[in-house]
């Protein structure tokens, strides 16, 4: 069976900055077990596989090096940039995508590629022990999603700085931890807040820029700045924007994306 695997760069428009996915469309339906090997071996912090439904939509299913997540932000984007640059989709047909967490939209407009995410606001809650000594830190603020923590820090300048002990980190009960902290720069970058996000317990340690996250950091700094357009930074080392816009209980997130490498796996 012929599996085209195409490696992405997402939420940006460079070469080897933002986030890599691997997208696959293989030609038949894969096995599970099939699906979390090959992500395996890709070895990216997700892999995403499409499979055609009869109306013109797509399953989509993401896998890390570990186990299935149920929401990921860059490698659907990477994967409807994959429909309109193979022709699998209309450069005006918007793509749609079956998933665990319902059914997920993107769309082409000037700035790139938007997408219609669920909100995942965040509760305020007790730190778990172990998430505040592996982060080395006291925060301002806890707060948790059916996924992950979302921790709010004293400055940028500490987001930039943190060194979590993994191994601690993998201990908390969460796919995983969002730091942040309001923008320092706003005046000059335009970016309303930074984050970094961390996800040791699905075996990714740092994710370069994560959508999904964002899904709970637009509600949160929406409230607190009282803006529902804002713009993010993901501060890992290979760093990206993300644009959001929060409808009701929907963000709009927003990003570029460009294509590194395409392969057909070996038979």
């Amino acid at each position: 069976m012929t599996i085209s695997i195409h490696i992405i760069d997402a939420f940006t428009n460079v070469r080897f900055k933002g986030n890599p996915a691997a997208v696959c469309l293989p030609a038949a339906e894969l096995s599970e077990r099939q699906m979390q090997q090959i992500a395996a071996e890709m070895n990216l912090s997700e892999t995403a596989f499409l499979l055609p439904c009869d109306d013109g939509s797509y399953s989509l299913r993401w896998f890390t090096p570990l186990s299935e997540v149920d929401l990921c932000g860059h490698a659907t984007l990477a994967s409807a940039h994959y429909l309109w640059e193979n022709g699998k989709l209309g450069l005006q047909e918007p793509a749609r995508f079956h998933t665990r967490s319902g059914l997920l939209g993107a769309e082409r407009i000037r700035d790139g590629i938007r997408m219609d995410f669920p909100s995942e606001p965040v509760v305020q809650t007790a730190a778990p022990e172990e998430l505040i000594h592996a982060l080395g830190l006291i925060p301002r603020y806890v707060g948790r999603n059916r996924m992950d923590y979302l921790v709010e820090v004293d400055s940028e300048e500490t987001v930039r700085s943190l060194r979590p002990d993994f191994a601690l980190l993998a201990r908390v009960d969460a796919r995983g931890i969002i730091v942040t902290s309001r923008s320092q720069d706003y005046a000059n970058n335009g970016v309303d807040f930074v984050s970094r996000a961390y996800f040791p317990s699905v075996g990714v340690n740092e994710d370069p820029v994560t959508g999904s996250a964002h899904c709970a950091l637009a509600p949160y700094w929406q409230k607190k700045l009282r803006k529902d357009e804002l713009r993010g930074y993901q501060a890992s080392d290979r760093g990206g924007y993300v644009q959001l816009r929060t409808v009701g209980e929907r963000v709009f997130i927003t990003g570029q994306a460009v294509t590194v490498l395409k392969g057909i796996m070996a038979e």
